[in-house]
């Protein structure tokens, strides 16, 4: 059964008419990953496409100024990020089950202390399991590299080995490692509207090696995944 996002609303120049349509809102961070999208969507109505800006702060504030004026049955962050190794290969894709502040709370002698031990609230926003499972089976059966894990939502890109393996060591799982994904996904819950994260891995989660990035095969498959989306999101 196919992810129903089905919702009425009146229609502008018709207000005695109602309109069913399924309208999803896809947050990226930058015009190169809005292009990608656009390309996989061919240009559906039903998919409203927004350049929110990189970082958590800038990506909530796009995402709830876009919830505030208009009605969505889901919201989606869509963009390239970085996969651990072993978990997400780069030229592959990843579906968050789970959506992850990973630096979010206090540095201590004794090492990060988390917003949820702080007692100061949650870092962590669940995905709906059964849209999980649904979008990633679809994007299987089009014969694309996808795993599930939580994704990390980071305001400073890890650069070091040894922040590699301490952000993977306090997140069990940790598949990828993005920027926006948490803030988006905040403004989302606010607004009682179902989240999707996607990322396209350009890299791995570790020292910075520019030389070794594969941003153009990362959009790429990015916009296949899109391209999927149009099948599962009826």
């Amino acid at each position: 059964m196919n992810f129903d996002l089905s919702a009425k609303t009146p229609a502008v120049s018709h207000p005695k008419q109602q309109e069913t349509e399924m309208r999803v809102l896809v947050i990226t961070s930058v015009p190169a990953e809005k292009d990608a999208v656009l390309r996989g969507l061919h240009g559906n109505s039903r998919f409203n496409v927004l350049v929110a800006g990189v970082g958590p702060a800038a990506a909530a504030a796009s995402t709830a100024t876009a919830l505030a004026t208009a009605k969505y049955g889901l919201v989606v962050n869509a963009g390239i990020g970085g996969g651990f190794a072993n978990r997400a290969e780069v030229g592959s894709l990843v579906v968050a089950n789970e959506i992850v502040a990973a630096d979010l709370g206090a540095e201590t002698p004794e090492g990060f202390c988390s917003l949820d031990e702080l007692g100061f609230g949650s870092t962590r926003i669940p995905v709906d399991a059964s849209l999980v499972t649904q979008v990633t089976e679809a994007l299987h059966a089009a014969g694309l590299p996808v795993t599930t894990g939580p994704v990390l939502t980071v305001s400073t890109v890890t650069g070091t080995a040894a922040t590699s393996f301490e952000r993977a060591s306090r997140v069990p799982g940790a598949t990828a490692e993005a920027m926006e994904g948490y803030g988006v996904a905040t403004a989302a819950h606010n607004h009682g509207v179902p989240i999707l994260e996607i990322r396209a891995i350009s890299n791995l989660v570790g020292p910075r090696d520019r030389a070794a990035w594969r941003i153009e095969e990362a959009l790429n498959i990015l916009e296949s995944a899109s391209s999927v989306l149009l099948e599962v999101l009826l």
